[in-house]
């Protein structure tokens, strides 16, 4: 049996739900569209979706059942994860009162690396990416139905995030943030804190 469209509508829901619910990459997008502005904004959605969508193709190929078998490498990149997006809260924290970015064209290259790392921050998403795939899309996937769905993917992901920063990337809505930017910083920075101490003290394994 091959995909048809009903399996792409039904992943692509979850993907929506998945891209809206709050955590790390949303709130990342959220404070990178407000602060930097508009072309920032842009790079950190193409680095956010980028690197979910090579969390798909990586449960496609395998990474799920490699990290079961090998569960050090996920214990390894958990823990990696954990200490970047604590990283992130630190920095977060000691600049919040710190005026706002005023040249967003020079940090584009730099929001996407966040992007991809904030994304690479938390291997789980590899193993929610696997059940999504064993739950909504048939067995015996070919290698054209697995590109499918990694392009698929990847077209969602470069479609939604865009839009979202550029509705948060408005001047109404930067306008806000920066009336209030330190409050806003540091309760980012407390969330991500949060995520970054949840993910590094929890504990078990794939």
């Amino acid at each position: 049996m091959t995909i048809n469209w009903v399996h792409v509508l039904a992943f692509n829901a979850t993907l929506l739900a998945a891209i809206a619910s709050p955590g790390p990459s949303l709130l990342f997008l959220i404070r990178t569209s407000m602060a930097q502005g508009r072309r920032a904004g842009l790079a950190a959605a193409a680095g956010l979706g980028l690197m979910a969508s090579l969390w798909t193709l990586a449960a496609l190929l395998g990474l799920d059942a490699l990290f079961a078998l090998f569960p050090w490498a996920y214990t390894a990149v958990k823990l990696g994860g954990a200490a970047y997006l604590i990283w992130i809260a630190v920095q977060t924290w000691r600049h919040a009162c710190a005026p706002a970015g005023c040249a967003p064209d020079a940090n584009r290259g730099h929001a996407f690396r966040q992007g991809l790392l904030v994304n690479l921050a938390n291997p789980k998403s590899v193993l929610f990416a696997a059940a999504v795939i064993v739950v909504i899309f048939p067995e015996g996937l070919t290698t054209a139905d697995k590109a499918l769905i990694f392009l698929n993917h990847l077209a969602v992901e470069l479609s939604v995030q865009p839009l979202l920063a550029i509705a948060l990337s408005t001047a109404a809505v930067r306008a806000r943030y920066l009336g209030a930017k330190s409050i806003f910083d540091r309760i980012a920075a407390s969330v991500l804190g949060a995520l970054g101490l949840r993910l590094l003290l929890e504990r078990g394994s794939p």
